[in-house]
């Protein structure tokens, strides 16, 4: 029987290969991963990898991401299926409608998008710079897509700032309630933190301690005297939190994204093996797109 685990890591030698993994994806994944991170340190993460191939364990997106950032790089996706349903919340010709409403304002544009959408995008942003790139991107008016929810965060934070939300959510953190927020804290005995992703509804984040990107999210753990958190965001940060922190003690509502999830250890043996799964994007669509992430990390500093 192949030992997967071990095929991966000769492989990756053998063909001079890394594999990125978001915070999300299965454990087994992460202990695999030359870097774990979010998205926004993924990104200058694969700028500045030396490795022919980028085995990419998250969802459609993240990959299309490190192909538009580095075209000469081969980008594998082991599973095809690990698409983010809030890409598809918004569509070119509607936006492209939205900004011949508002002429001058710009585009902000959420990593959690096509590359269509990145590509009539002034610049793109994660949850971690959200704030930076609005506050720096040389506009009053902000036409934020897809994410509502990150986006009124932003706007809470720069109201000096018109900002026009999409109406596009992360269908998983937005299904996180404030009543199942408060029915487990009332449950637990102890004094508890609430950590709470920018994806999640306005009702939740008025409960929270802490409101911040998954990064950001492990860095507050390590900065705070508590010991006891309530995460709210996807589960696979316990991975990170309780490998760096084994002292504190750490809670989820058992919140799952099923494509993030649906990288295996298999699929990524078979993507390193027959390296397949490439992406590939249009050489003028990636150009646009590509001008949109660079402002991203011009503007997020």
């Amino acid at each position: 029987m192949i030992n997967c685990k071990e095929e991966i890591l000769k492989m990756k030698e053998e063909k001079n290969a890394t594999i990125l993994a978001h915070y999300y994806v299965r454990d087994e994944i992460q202990e695999l991963a030359d870097y774990v991170g979010d998205s926004y340190y993924l990104s200058k993460i694969g700028l500045k990898l030396d490795a022919e191939i980028i085995v990419f364990c998250g969802v459609s997106f993240m990959a299309e991401c490190a192909k538009i950032l580095s075209p000469h790089k081969k980008v594998l996706l082991p599973n095809l299926e690990a698409k983010c349903h809030m890409v598809e919340l918004a569509s070119k010709e509607d936006l492209l409608n939205l900004k011949e409403k508002h002429k001058t304002a710009k585009v902000v544009s959420y990593v959690n998008s096509s590359t269509d959408i990145k590509a009539i995008s002034d610049a793109c942003c994660t949850s971690s710079n959200a704030y930076n790139i609005v506050k720096n991107i040389d506009a009053d008016e902000i036409i934020f897509v897809p994410d509502k929810n990150l986006g009124s965060h932003i706007q809470k934070m720069l109201p000096e700032k018109n900002i026009i939300l999409w109406d596009g959510y992360c269908c998983v953190h937005d299904d996180i309630s404030s009543e199942s927020v408060l029915n487990y804290k009332e449950k637990l005995d102890t004094e508890i933190k609430i950590l709470v992703h920018p994806e999640c509804n306005l009702e939740v984040r008025k409960l929270a301690d802490f409101v911040g990107s998954t990064g950001q999210m492990i860095d507050y753990v390590g900065k705070c005297d508590s010991n006891d958190f309530l995460v709210l965001t996807e589960s696979g940060i316990l991975y990170e939190l309780k490998n760096r922190y084994p002292d504190k003690v750490f809670h989820n509502l058992d919140t799952i994204c099923n494509p993030m999830k649906c990288i295996t250890l298999e699929d990524l043996y078979n993507s390193l093996l027959f390296e397949k799964n490439e992406i590939f994007l249009e050489e003028s669509l990636r150009i646009k797109a590509n001008n949109a992430l660079l402002k991203m990390l011009e503007l997020g500093k």
